[in-house]
């Protein structure tokens, strides 16, 4: 039924699950895997007379630190789809809001189902919170698969 699964991870225990449904579901129709995870953009600093901001922050070593937990990450999920026997890719896709850039890895990758997991949080929660999921849910041009 699916041929191309794109998996969204942020490493989280909840996401831990959208991976396994989707690595269950991929498996169960052979379908190739993408594993994607995404880091945000680097706060912009602010000067301002009390010296808040991010003064002594050095963004290479914020850079460094996202990628070797992103590679943390994707490989922990690639390891879990190799056991099962699946072949499987990995993405990183460094300084990018989330959403945006899983709808836009799902089209250049020739996804044809995004699974990820949510919380499921609504009203002021979600509000506070965030939802990528949503955005995903309410941008994607392909099935988004979302797991509780």
């Amino acid at each position: 039924m699916y041929t191309h699964i794109l998996i969204s991870t942020d490493g989280s225990e909840l996401a831990q699950k959208g991976v396994d449904h989707g690595l269950s579901l991929a498996d169960e129709n052979g379908s190739k895997v993408t594993i994607i995870t995404v880091t945000e953009p680097f706060p912009v600093p602010s000067i301002s007379a009390s010296g808040w901001g991010m003064a002594g922050m050095d963004p290479d070593r914020l850079k460094d630190a996202n990628t070797r937990h992103a590679q943390a990450i994707l490989s922990a999920a690639k390891a879990a789809a190799e056991e099962m026997g699946l072949t499987v890719e990995t993405l990183h896709i460094p300084n990018a809001l989330p959403a945006a850039a899983i709808v836009d890895a799902a089209k250049m990758q020739g996804c044809d189902l995004i699974v990820m997991a949510s919380h499921g949080y609504r009203g002021i929660k979600r509000v506070l919170l965030g939802s990528q999921t949503a955005e995903v849910v309410a941008t994607a041009h392909i099935p988004v698969l979302v797991v509780h």
